[in-house]
């Protein structure tokens, strides 16, 4: 008798596992209503995506002064190519784009507390990818000096460069800062808080140097005549752009990866960027 009210009580334990596993109400849970159900292994992790389609905006943290992909106007709007860009994510999701100000410095912490993807020019580093996830890339890019056109052959060089009466100019808080107190310790550098018109202070002999990167070195020596960008396709590092969403949330991830494959594939960003760059 002890024997077969063993068994039965191994097969009614049994049963209630499988019951469990195959998502239907235990023996357990049904003399116990009181108690938290199990978890579902099939059951969707929540993602960002699904939080931007039920607010009906798309957060995104930017600068506002990185030409070409980031401006910040007069009349408190943006423009730029990643500006186009988020536009174009949004409307592929149905919601509108609302763009948050931020600086290099606050970036990542702000994109964090406030934002669903920061854009901009945001360079892939290791140090943000511990605290975000990363798209992929859609511009390979690198630091390289531009400097008056009548000293392009005085800074073609780190060593060059690094020189105590080199004057380095560089703007806070970013990759262009971190480049720069890296591989010119020995130069005069000073970290002028405008990234809009640090170019500026080159063309009017203030500073001699500013290493950033290529596609905009490209850009402000068609901005302002009399600037040269220095061998900008061989910077002195490889350097990528990419846009940070949440770390973790593979499901958004993808689904702004594949929504910037297909721009890319279908000609969108290159028409975009085509738009402000010539």
């Amino acid at each position: 008798m002890k024997k077969n009210k063993a068994l039965a009580a191994t097969g009614a334990l049994v049963a209630a596992l499988l019951a469990a596993l195959a998502g239907t109400p235990s023996a357990f849970a049904q003399s116990n209503p009181g108690a938290a159900p199990s978890p579902n292994p099939n059951a969707a992790a929540p993602s960002r995506l699904d939080d931007v389609l039920a607010r009906g905006t798309l957060r995104a943290c930017t600068t506002g002064d990185y030409k070409p992909y980031s401006f910040y106007k007069p009349d408190g709007t943006f423009e730029g190519i990643d500006i186009d860009m988020a536009e174009s994510l949004a409307k592929s999701l149905g919601v509108k784009a609302e763009f948050v100000k931020t600086t290099w410095s606050n970036l990542m912490t702000d994109f964090l507390a406030k934002c669903d993807v920061a854009v901009g020019g945001v360079s892939t580093t290791l140090e943000r990818q511990k605290r975000a996830f990363f798209t992929e890339a859609y511009q390979v890019d690198g630091k390289t000096p531009i400097v008056r056109c009548d000293d392009v052959n005085k800074y073609q060089s780190v060593a060059q460069i690094d020189q105590p009466g080199t004057r380095v100019i560089v703007n806070p808080g970013g990759t262009n800062e971190r480049f720069a107190k890296q591989f010119f310790p020995h130069a005069n550098l000073t970290v002028y808080p405008d990234n809009v018109t640090i170019f500026k202070q080159i063309l009017a002999g203030k500073a001699d140097v500013m290493v950033t990167d290529a596609s905009e070195t490209l850009l402000q020596q068609k901005l302002n005549p009399g600037l040269c960008s220095v061998h900008p396709d061989k910077p002195f590092q490889y350097g990528e752009k990419a846009w940070m969403v949440p770390r973790g949330d593979v499901v958004f991830q993808q689904y702004v990866d594949q929504w910037l494959h297909l721009a890319r594939a279908s000609g969108e960003y290159q028409s975009i960027s085509d738009k402000w760059l010539k």
